[in-house]
């Protein structure tokens, strides 16, 4: 935003080169020739509608960028020295522009994600599957089948890929400073799932890319200061088994309508708790699921999840829960709306993210 901020600015300076050129006495200390007025005033246009679209997030701006630099470059040499000034906000809209041109590229966090989702995609010619049916919900446990019933999953077409935004904050440890973030997340929940999530958080006022990758069993989790200098990354069997692990917790959480296919098999442990073993091509993880009387679900717990170090190269098995802050009924059913992710170890438990969770597609 201040940069964008800063960029608008920039081409409303600008105009004095305009009416340096249409009234010469105004400003004297450029010397623009008449004939360029146009060019200055048409500069300043497309400068202030990129430093606009920068600000407001829009995702191509840095085109319309490019095209006001070099604009803004060429009238700076032609009234060399006076407007010498002007190349200090130019090499800013320079990086700017090349970091926005970076984060759409195919081999930038961005450009890696939108890749494995379109992978995701189903092949043509593919079939459906019929929707849920009551006898799909009943083969599960009262517990399960009453969470299901509420979230009005019966009848309603099965579910294969799930697209989910997210936005909240996040923290490492329990005296480390907040970090906003928004992300965005796509699953697949069979015996072979895929979890995809990138996560645009912002430290010390720089913006974070944080790139989880789970695919064939295997996961990375990569993050890089503006989406080029990398800081943290992660990979290897702990991973593998953690990711797989988030992926059962947002089975149940946000894609309770999957439950009915999933490979998971479920034992009763008390009136108001289940647990879930969910197997996969590569891994047995399992989570317990706690429902209120109502008959919501307050909360997955697992003991079967890593804590990662500060590099991101090891983790600590670390009891792990995500209890479930606020469900809503909308025109969709029941569906979970806030929650939070707490570490339970040595030290008293603490809340690493509180979280709001959007479903903006399934297939």
């Amino acid at each position: 935003m201040a940069l964008g901020c800063v960029v608008v600015a920039h081409g409303l300076v600008h105009l004095l080169g305009a009416v340096a050129a249409w009234a010469p006495g105004a400003v004297p200390a450029l010397g623009v020739p008449r004939a360029a007025g146009a060019a200055w005033l048409a500069v300043a246009a497309l400068t202030v509608v990129a430093g606009v679209g920068l600000a407001t997030g829009r995702a191509r701006w840095w085109r319309t960028g490019a095209l006001a630099l070099a604009g803004s470059v060429t009238l700076v040499a032609t009234a060399w020295p006076a407007a010498a000034a002007g190349l200090v906000p130019d090499a800013l809209l320079l990086l700017a522009v090349l970091h926005a041109w970076w984060c759409g590229h195919a081999a930038s966090p961005r450009g890696r994600y939108r890749s494995a989702v379109a992978a995701l995609a189903a092949p043509p010619g593919h079939h459906p599957a019929p929707p849920v049916s009551d006898a799909d919900v009943d083969a599960l446990p009262p517990l399960v089948a009453r969470w299901l019933r509420r979230t009005g999953v019966v009848g309603r077409p099965r579910v294969g890929v799930v697209r989910t935004t997210v936005t909240g904050r996040l923290r490492g440890g329990p005296d480390e400073p907040w970090m906003p973030f928004t992300g965005e997340q796509t699953n697949t929940f069979d015996a072979d799932p895929a979890r995809l999530f990138l996560l645009d958080a912002t430290r010390g006022g720089l913006p974070v890319d944080v790139l989880h990758v789970l695919r064939g069993g295997r996961a990375t989790m990569a993050a890089h200061v503006l989406g080029v200098v990398p800081v943290m990354r992660g990979a290897g069997p702990d991973l593998d088994r953690s990711e797989v692990v988030t992926v059962l917790d947002d089975l149940c959480l946000l894609a309770p309508a999957a439950l009915v296919d999933a490979p998971v098999t479920w034992q009763d442990v008390d009136a108001c708790r289940v647990r879930a073993t969910y197997r996969t091509r590569t891994q047995l993880v399992e989570a317990v699921l706690t429902f209120d009387d109502a008959g919501d679900l307050r909360e997955v717990a697992s003991d079967d999840r890593g804590r990662a170090s500060a590099d991101g190269r090891t983790s600590t098995p670390t009891h792990w829960s995500t209890p479930v802050d606020r469900v809503e009924l909308d025109a969709q059913g029941r569906r979970v709306v806030t929650g939070r992710a707490v570490w339970h170890g040595p030290e008293a438990p603490f809340t690493y993210a509180d979280m709001t969770f959007t479903v903006e597609r399934t297939a």
